[in-house]
């Protein structure tokens, strides 16, 4: 992990943000947030990374890096979500999905095609996204999305301890169980980064992401998608398990050529936990349709 971050993660993450160029797409009557990080000067193939639930852009801070190498790499706060407003219809995946599209459009163009990478909750926006624009979406990759298969323990088995009333350590050390419950197996990942950028996230997350990645919606659109399918799930998804395998399972059957891996000893934000396994093989998956 880069030096930086271990020692300073809030300078960490403001040096990579000042890397991006900061666009804003209508949301209702509100705005939606993109950052987009391009060393090419516009000439790389497009990106787009959705982040989780109760997240933002900062989902990614381990891949962008690697990413901007090859891709312009564009990264919203999702409607609801970290800087963006709410959306008009807040339990309508189809609708949230649509001022997505249309943001993309926004800031890279109506002919520009791309590939869209989603993780959790992303998961479902990228594949609404790809069944919303067909062919001109060139890829989807899902990566640890509920929906998919059989259910697993988010909303039983994974309890969350309340943090808005904390302060203090007695608030990071909370964070630090939530995490490890829900998003990091190992208790070693989680650093001073995971537990800054779990605060900002939560602090801002106004939508209710769960109820919609279970509405059934991310199947309807992996049925519709015109474009090829990729998939990752950590071996210890806490939301996945102990059904992660039936989940690897489902997408194969539905959708045959996909590309589907399990990322070993890794809970449910895996690009964050191992990205020395998840950018190498996002990167593999991607370059199947690179331009």
């Amino acid at each position: 992990m880069n030096d930086q971050a271990t020692l300073d993660p809030q300078a960490y993450l403001d040096r990579i943000e000042s890397q991006a160029t900061r666009y804003e797409s209508p949301c209702g009557e509100g705005r939606m947030v993109w950052r987009l990080w391009d060393i090419s000067g516009g000439t790389a193939p497009v990106v787009v990374l959705f982040h989780g639930g109760a997240g933002s852009w900062r989902h990614w801070i381990r891949s962008i890096e690697v990413l901007v190498q090859t891709y312009r790499v564009l990264v919203p706060d999702l409607p609801g979500l970290g800087e963006s407003d709410f959306p008009p219809d807040g339990d309508n995946a189809d609708a949230i999905a649509s001022i997505v599209a249309d943001g993309i459009d926004s800031v890279i163009g109506r002919s520009t095609t791309y590939d869209v990478v989603g993780f959790s909750f992303g998961g479902t926006m990228a594949s609404c996204v790809g069944a919303l624009r067909g062919k001109h979406v060139r890829s989807v990759t899902i990566i640890g999305s509920a929906g998919v298969g059989a259910q697993g323990a988010l909303g039983s088995a994974v309890k969350l301890e309340k943090v808005r009333h904390l302060e203090g350590q007695e608030r990071r050390d909370t964070h630090r169980i939530n995490l490890n419950r829900l998003m990091i197996a190992d208790p070693a990942k989680i650093d001073d980064l995971a537990i800054l950028i779990q605060d900002w996230n939560t602090i801002r997350s106004r939508l209710r992401t769960p109820a919609i990645s279970r509405s059934g919606a991310i199947i309807k659109a992996i049925d519709a998608l015109q474009s090829p399918l990729n998939g990752m799930w950590g071996e210890l998804d806490a939301p996945a398990n102990p059904k992660g395998p039936e989940r690897v399972a489902s997408l194969k059957a539905r959708k045959p050529d996909a590309d589907v891996r399990v990322v070993p000893k890794t809970g449910h934000w895996a690009a964050f936990e191992s990205p020395e396994i998840v950018n190498p093989w996002l990167l593999e998956m991607l370059a199947r349709t690179r331009p």
